[in-house]
C-alpha cells in the first residue's frame, strides 16, 4: 500500500478551506444558515468543520506515528509541535496592533481553536503510541460515558445539572470559574476545558480511521463507509438523552460527527485512491501546509478588522462596502462572495508554497 494516501491530504486541506469560509464572511449581519454554528442544540454543516480537522489530525497521528515506537525523541517531538500549536494559539488571541501589541490581560482568551489542537494532538498522540487499539476503544468509551454522566448527573452546587446554557452547567461553570474573563463568551467557550475531554475522542475516531487505511483489508471505503453510518446512528440516538451540541461537545456530537467524517473521508478515498480519479488537487495544497494557512487567515483577519481606514470603517469593512455591495446583489450574497474572494487567496498562496517546496511543519 502507498505510505501517502490522497484522500487524507484532499481531506484535511478541504477542512481548512471551509474553517476560512465560514470564518471570514464579508458581514456577520448576513450569512446563509448553513455557514453559521447552530444556536445551541443541534448541528449544521459548519458545526461539522472544526471537529473534521481534529479526525484528520488523529488518522494523521497513524501515518506519523504507526512505525515508531515511544521514546524521548517521540516524545520530545510531539511536546515541541504541542507548545507551537499553542503557542501560536495564544499570540492570535492576544494580539493586537496597538503598541505595546498585546491586549489588556483580561481581554485575552486564553482557550482557542489551535490551543485545543495543540491538546488534542498531545494526548492522541500519546495514547496511540502506547496503546492498542482495543485499549484505544475502551478510552473512548470512558471519555465519552464519564463526560455524559459527569454533565448530566453530578449535581452542581447542590443544584440539578444542565445542558442548557446556564450558570448550572458543568462545562460553564468550570471555564468561568477557571478562565474568569479570558473565554470567547461571558459565560462560557466553545473551545472550554470541560469540553475538551470528548474532543480527544474526535481524535480517536480518526486514529480508528487511521488504522483501517494502514491495514491490508480490502473495501477499505466500505468499512468506513459502514462505520460512519453506524456512529451517526449512536449518535442520533444518543441525542434523545445527551443532546448533540458543538459548544458543549458533546459525546452525541462526537459520534455523528466522526461518522459524517468518515462517509466523506470513504467517498473521497475511493474516487482517488480506488479509482485513481484526479481532482481536489487545489485542495492538497492547502493541506501540505494546514496549520499555516488557518493561522495566517486568522492573523490577516484580525489585522483587517483592527486596522482603521477612517474612524468609522476598518479594512475589513471598506474593503467589503466598496468591492463587494452592489445593489443590484443581496447582502448574503455579496457577504459570501467575499469569503469565497478570501478563500481564493489562501489557496493560491498554499498553491505557490506547494509548488516552490515551501512546508511549513508546525
Amino acid at each position: 500500500m502507498k505510505d501517502r494516501i490522497i484522500s487524507v491530504d484532499i481531506f484535511r486541506g478541504l477542512t481548512i478551506v471551509l474553517m476560512i469560509l465560514v470564518n471570514t464572511p464579508g458581514t456577520w449581519s448576513d450569512v446563509y444558515a448553513p455557514l453559521l454554528h447552530a444556536e445551541w442544540h443541534g448541528y449544521t454543516p459548519t458545526d461539522l468543520v472544526f471537529p473534521f480537522f481534529l479526525f484528520i489530525v488523529g488518522t494523521s497521528i497513524v501515518f506519523a506515528y504507526h512505525k515508531k515506537s515511544p521514546s524521548p525523541a517521540v516524545y520530545r517531538k510531539i511536546s515541541v509541535r504541542t507548545l507551537k500549536l499553542l503557542g501560536l494559539g495564544l499570540f492570535l488571541g492576544a494580539f493586537t496592533v496597538s503598541f505595546p501589541f498585546i491586549r489588556e490581560f483580561a481581554d485575552i482568551r486564553f482557550p482557542g481553536v489551535l490551543q485545543r489542537i495543540g491538546v488534542v494532538f498531545f494526548f492522541a498522540a500519546l495514547l496511540f503510541l502506547n496503546l492498542n487499539w482495543k485499549a484505544l476503544i475502551g478510552i473512548c468509551l470512558f471519555l465519552l460515558l464519564g463526560y455524559w454522566v459527569w454533565m448530566g448527573f453530578i449535581p452542581l452546587n447542590g443544584v440539578e445539572p444542565t445542558f442548557e446554557r446556564a450558570p448550572n452547567n458543568w462545562a460553564n461553570y468550570i471555564d468561568l470559574n477557571v478562565f474568569g474573563t479570558h473565554m470567547y463568551k461571558e459565560d462560557y467557550d466553545p473551545e472550554g476545558l470541560l469540553s475538551t475531554l470528548p474532543s480527544i475522542a474526535t481524535a480517536l475516531f480518526g486514529v480508528f480511521t487511521g488504522l483501517i487505511l494502514i491495514g491490508k483489508k480490502k473495501n477499505k471505503e466500505w468499512l468506513m463507509a459502514g462505520l460512519g453510518i453506524l456512529l451517526i446512528l449512536l449518535g442520533n440516538l444518543w441525542d434523545m438523552v445527551f443532546p448533540i451540541n458543538k459548544a458543549l461537545w458533546s459525546s452525541s456530537f462526537v459520534l455523528v460527527t466522526a461518522g459524517w467524517a468518515n462517509l466523506f473521508l470513504s467517498a473521497i478515498y475511493f474516487l482517488t485512491d480506488v479509482q485513481g480519479l484526479r481532482f481536489g488537487s487545489v485542495f492538497r495544497y492547502a493541506g501540505a501546509n494546514a496549520i499555516t494557512v488557518y493561522f495566517l487567515s486568522s492573523f490577516i483577519s484580525s489585522l483587517f478588522y483592527q486596522i482603521r481606514v477612517n474612524e468609522d470603517t476598518s479594512v475589513h469593512g471598506w474593503l467589503f462596502e466598496n468591492l463587494f455591495v452592489h445593489d443590484f446583489m443581496a447582502m448574503k450574497l455579496s457577504s459570501l462572495l467575499y469569503a469565497l474572494c478570501v478563500v481564493a487567496f489562501y489557496l493560491l498562496l498554499a498553491y505557490v508554497m506547494y509548488r516552490r517546496k515551501i512546508f511549513i511543519k508546525v
